[in-house]
């Protein structure tokens, strides 16, 4: 039982930012707000405005402070992100935007240094998705900027600096395929001595540790009555795993979507990863290894939407059964560089004349395939549970459950995130049961995924 009454939770997530309140004795969820994460083209490079969300997170809780009220402060951002610090407690250089790509050369050295898949399970990863390709970066082409780094903080752990001036980290977001961390061991991999940087890595905290209390500056500026406890904070995708670890027996895996959709196999096998295919050995809250694998399936259907307009589902229904026998298929992948088919550039195959109520028909299948190949690779067992947005695409839902032959709950809500950050403080978990899909059963969706497999 937590000790507070109401928990404010900063939640950043690639697309947006959200400061959320929720009552510590029901999990409900009381008040939110939220505004875009903009990324800035630069100089030196592109980085995210985090002078924009510092602004955005003060006014928003200088308004939450007088009511409804709160009584702690919790953390969860997206991974692969770190701030550099410098002897003054700033920035030495900005937060690097993940997706910027790197000149040639300097991801070969990067290349020669990482440490093999087995010591770290995390695979090698376009742009700056590897946190250590980001550093190895910045240090390479920004020397004397460099130079000025004290203290490395990954980036939930940047927001509590800032909150409290305590410097941590923390195993989930080092955990999550940034080269850094050796999970089976939970300590620093061998690439922070060769990167030159274990002296500037901030001690490492649990999630779950009240590191400090509000800053008094922070407190004037947020309209605080009084200083109130910052929790460590966590990594976004293991923030959204959080709730289901704390009453279901494993196996299970659980669909994590947003931007990215992430696939936890909950008591899955850590052996059967594929370092190829953007499998990796995330860490959980607890300390413990989770076997995973994602595709970026949120910013596809985004990219979808914005060539087909939204998706009807009635319509897209009708239209399956027909898209299945005709064999219209959507080939991975819209969003290249990452996913369980890496270097395949997306393709449509027998869609002459095809409708738009057809080619969402063939994109839903795309994405539950999609989530299969995943689910299997990382030895995903037992019940299914979806949250975030595609827990609302029944269409999606019930094509998941047909291919698998498992069941597939779609669990409500869209602050799965969110929750799961307020669980460090201690707030009940609110009813997360999930609803049943029903399965589409049709006949022909075995040989439709067999075909589909057969033409990547």
């Amino acid at each position: 039982m937590s000790s507070f009454e109401r928990i404010a939770v900063l939640d950043i997530g690639k697309t947006n930012a959200k400061v959320m309140i929720f009552d510590a004795a029901s999990g409900a969820e009381i008040e939110m707000r939220r505004m875009p994460n903009r990324v800035l083209a630069g100089p030196p490079y592109p980085h995210y405005d985090v002078v924009a969300l510092w602004a955005f997170l003060l006014e928003t809780l200088a308004v939450f402070a007088k009511e409804p009220g709160f009584d702690a402060i919790s953390i969860t951002t997206h991974g692969a992100s770190a701030a550099l610090i410098d002897a003054d407690g700033r920035l030495a250089l900005p937060v690097l935007d993940y997706e910027h790509e790197y000149p040639e050369e300097i991801r070969r050295a990067y290349d020669e240094m990482r440490p093999d898949f087995a010591e770290t399970f995390s695979p090698r990863l376009s742009g700056g998705l590897n946190l250590g390709a980001q550093i190895h970066y910045q240090k390479t082409a920004f020397p004397e900027e460099f130079a000025r780094v004290r203290t490395i903080l990954t980036y939930p752990q940047y927001w509590a600096y800032r909150l409290s001036g305590v410097a941590a980290n923390e195993a989930t977001s080092l955990g999550c395929h940034t080269d850094l961390w050796k999970p089976h061991e939970g300590g620093y991999s061998s690439l922070v001595d060769a990167l030159g940087v274990r002296d500037l890595m901030a001690p490492v905290f649990s999630a779950f540790d009240r590191i400090g209390m509000t800053l008094p500056e922070i407190a004037s500026a947020a309209c605080l009555p009084r200083a109130v406890p910052v929790f460590c904070g966590i990594h976004d995708s293991n923030a959204s795993l959080l709730p289901y670890l704390t009453d279901r027996e494993a196996p299970f895996a659980v669909v994590s979507t947003g931007t990215w959709v992430i696939n936890f196999a909950v008591g899955g096998d850590i052996d059967r990863l594929d370092s190829t295919r953007d499998t990796l050995a995330n860490v959980d809250a607890y300390g413990r290894v989770v076997p995973s694998a994602r595709f970026m399936g949120g910013r596809e259907f985004e990219l979808l939407t914005g060539e087909l307009g939204d998706l009807d589902q009635d319509l897209v229904v009708a239209a399956l059964p027909g898209v299945i026998e005709k064999r219209v298929m959507l080939l991975p992948n819209i969003v290249a560089g990452s996913g369980p088919f890496p270097g395949r550039q997306r393709e449509w195959v027998n869609d002459d004349g095809m409708s738009t109520h057809e080619r969402w028909a063939a994109a839903c299948l795309y994405f539950a395939l999609m989530t299969q190949t995943c689910l299997d690779l990382a030895g995903a067992r037992g019940p299914i549970l979806v949250e975030g947005p595609f827990a609302l695409n029944g269409v999606y839902l019930s094509l998941l459950a047909g291919l698998t032959g498992r069941d597939v709950l779609a669990v409500p809500g869209s602050t799965g995130t969110s929750q799961g950050a307020a669980l460090l403080a201690g707030v009940e978990p609110a009813a997360r049961k999930g609803v049943s899909a029903v399965a589409i059963n049709h006949d022909g969706l075995a040989g439709y995924r067999s075909d589909w497999l057969q033409k990547i």
